[in-house]
């Protein structure tokens, strides 16, 4: 990999073709030293902050830095905006209330159950409809090849959102086949692609948003209901189709990066087969090892912001309305704020201060479901099996996200199951 600072303000750095993150975080480590407010001409062109302090900042000043221009990058490729990711305050308000209205700990502590059976039950399907027999020497074992990211990760990422909406049970199966098709045709910047299952989303949005406006349910527990129970800045009822906009981007928010966590923890436990070993004996140690691991592995690199004026930061102006990405990914190896970064520290002393889940307002709505759903996954993968490792090739993820989109894993089934 090749990394030049030069004076032009189009080629600061180019983006890694590579979609190993191995080489992503190379690049990061070099442009945080060298040159931490970078720009690029690629995907339309913005710039790229590779500090904590940095992006931490931008992340919290939702007055300087907007969202309604631009979320991700690459954005959408047909330029639609839903509410909230793409909404600013005070219009952003009134759907971040109603969906942190349903994740109340109350809320969490009765979906907790539910998404232990749903884990348990997609889990063990997986295990016996992957059974082989090995030769070890001579001693027959039977293991199974499962590929954590692409099946269990996708398929337990439908459930809990099925179990959050409210949804019914067959429609499982259907949100996690469309989900990955459409986030693979945004990551391609596929037009039509993108348009055709994003079409397939808002159809369950509409059933459901037409279903609740019908017969509405208690708004802490029902995240359509609350949202119908809120109202605009101007004190009216919000639109219908920004409320089913909502929805559909609800219906996705949780399907991308909790695959791709479950990907990375599991090759990570691949090659430290004593921390999950550790894991697997003392469960306790879950929640603090998923906090670390979301440090190590935020699957972000492309949230981004716009700049309402101009923006004087180390030597360099970044003008008003250019889009600037908040490389979490990069602040969250920042050396300069966590110690060893790159590597895994259970109960690290600092780990709150991880932007995982980002900052600000428009941190992710989802965050305390996220985190109780990504313990329960490793908690039923670890109880399930007595050993696992990586069996195959590993695919990642093109930008917006980073990580492992494809994990194969040989896994040993619990014996005393």
């Amino acid at each position: 990999m090749s990394f030049t600072i030069t004076t032009s303000v189009h080629d600061d750095f180019t983006l890694i073709e590579d979609n190993n993150p191995d080489k992503i975080y190379e690049q990061f480590d070099q442009l945080r030293s060298k040159c931490p407010v970078a720009h690029t001409s690629q995907t339309g062109g913005f710039w790229l902050l590779t500090r904590y302090d940095d992006v931490k900042r931008a992340a919290s000043d939702t007055d300087t830095f907007i969202s309604s221009v631009k979320a991700v990058i690459p954005s959408d490729p047909r330029g639609i905006r839903r509410p909230p990711l793409n909404t600013d305050p005070p219009a952003h308000t009134p759907y971040r209330t109603a969906l942190d209205r349903t994740l109340k700990p109350a809320r969490l502590k009765r979906l907790a159950p539910i998404l232990e059976r749903h884990a348990q039950r997609e889990f063990d399907a997986l295990l016996k409809a992957k059974n082989v027999d090995d030769q070890d020497d001579g001693n027959e074992s039977q293991t199974c090849q499962i590929d954590i990211s692409a099946q269990f990760g996708a398929s337990f990422a439908a459930w809990v959102e099925v179990a959050w909406l409210n949804l019914e049970d067959e429609i499982a199966p259907v949100l996690a086949s469309t989900a990955a098709k459409w986030v693979n045709a945004w990551r391609q910047q596929n037009a039509a692609e993108t348009s055709a299952h994003s079409a397939q989303l808002y159809d369950l949005a509409r059933e459901l948003f037409a279903n609740r406006k019908k017969s509405n349910r208690d708004p802490e527990m029902d995240p359509a209901s609350s949202l119908l129970l809120e109202v605009g800045p101007d004190g009216r009822p919000l639109d219908d189709e920004l409320l089913i906009g909502a929805l559909r981007q609800s219906l996705v928010v949780g399907m991308v990066a909790p695959p791709i966590l479950l990907g990375d923890i599991c090759a990570h436990l691949s090659r430290d087969r004593g921390l999950q070993a550790q894991l697997r004996a003392d469960p306790a140690l879950i929640p603090a090892a998923v906090e670390e691991f979301i440090r190590l592995y935020v699957p972000y690199r492309g949230f981004c912001r716009t700049p309402k004026h101009d923006i004087d930061l180390h030597g360099r102006t970044i003008p008003a309305g250019q889009p600037v990405t908040m490389t979490y990914a990069a602040a969250n190896r920042d050396p300069e704020v966590f110690e060893n970064p790159n590597s895994f520290i259970l109960n690290r002393e600092n780990i709150s201060s991880h932007l995982g889940f980002g900052r600000g307002r428009h941190r992710c709505a989802g965050m305390p479901l996220a985190r109780m759903a990504l313990q329960i996954a490793l908690r039923v993968i670890l109880q399930r099996t007595d050993d696992f490792e990586v069996n195959g090739t590993l695919e990642y993820a093109a930008m917006p996200e980073m990580g492992i989109t494809s994990c194969p894993l040989r896994a040993v089934p619990a014996r005393s199951r």
